[in-house]
Formats: C-alpha cells, sequence, structure tokens
C-alpha cells in the first residue's frame, strides 16, 4: 500500500470525501422519509447496531480485496482476464481499505476526545 501524495492522492482523497458526503446525504433523505409514514411495528424492519454495520462494511471491504486478489491470479496464470478490470477492482479494494482505515482513525480520535474529556 503506498502513501497518498501528490496531485493524484488529494483527488483520489477528494473524490472519497466527495462520495462520503453523496452517502451521507442519502442515508439522511432515507431516514427522513422512513420517519415521515407510520408504519406498522409488527412489519417494520429491526434497526441495525453500529457493531453489525461495521462488520457488514468490514466483510465488504474484504470481499473486495479477495476478489481483486483472484482477479490478479487469474490475470498472472494467462487465463482471458482483461487488464482493465484486473486493476478497477485492485482500486476498488484499495479505495475500500483506505476508507477503512478513514473511519477507524476517526473513531480512534473520537474515543481519544472522549476519554479526555473531564467529567
Amino acid at each position: 500500500m503506498s502513501a497518498i501524495g501528490g496531485v493524484g492522492g488529494v483527488d483520489r482523497v477528494m473524490a472519497l470525501r466527495a462520495q462520503i458526503l453523496e452517502r451521507n446525504s442519502a442515508l439522511q433523505r432515507a431516514n427522513t422519509a422512513a420517519a415521515a409514514p407510520a408504519v406498522d411495528s409488527a412489519t417494520a424492519a429491526a434497526p441495525t447496531s453500529f457493531a453489525d454495520t461495521m462488520q457488514n462494511a468490514l466483510a465488504k471491504v474484504n470481499d473486495g480485496q479477495q476478489r481483486a486478489s483472484a482477479l490478479s491470479e487469474q490475470y498472472e496464470r494467462g487465463e482471458t482476464i482483461d487488464i482493465a478490470k484486473v486493476m478497477l477492482a485492485r482500486q476498488e479494494a484499495s479505495v475500500g481499505f483506505e476508507a477503512t482505515m478513514q473511519v477507524r482513525n476517526k473513531i480512534l480520535s473520537a474515543y481519544k476526545d472522549i476519554m479526555s474529556m473531564p467529567v
């Protein structure tokens, strides 16, 4: 994994930031729309916990990395795999991993801030 640097690294970070902001606004719209209609409690889906959400996200990142590795291995063996497909999968896995690391860093930072608060 290479360090983020240069113009390409900044562009990737800005694209990742834009993607996160877009997803955040989509989630807010979904939450607003979900809160508006009255739903029968028997048919309502159970809310997921933060731990479940994080576990699902980590599983998706892991799946992306395994897929990228499998495509790379297939290409190296000479199977009929397009190099563009391999590179795209590798970049998707890289972005997913970087996003996961940023989330982890933010969680650790928030934990440190909370622990350093006076009671």
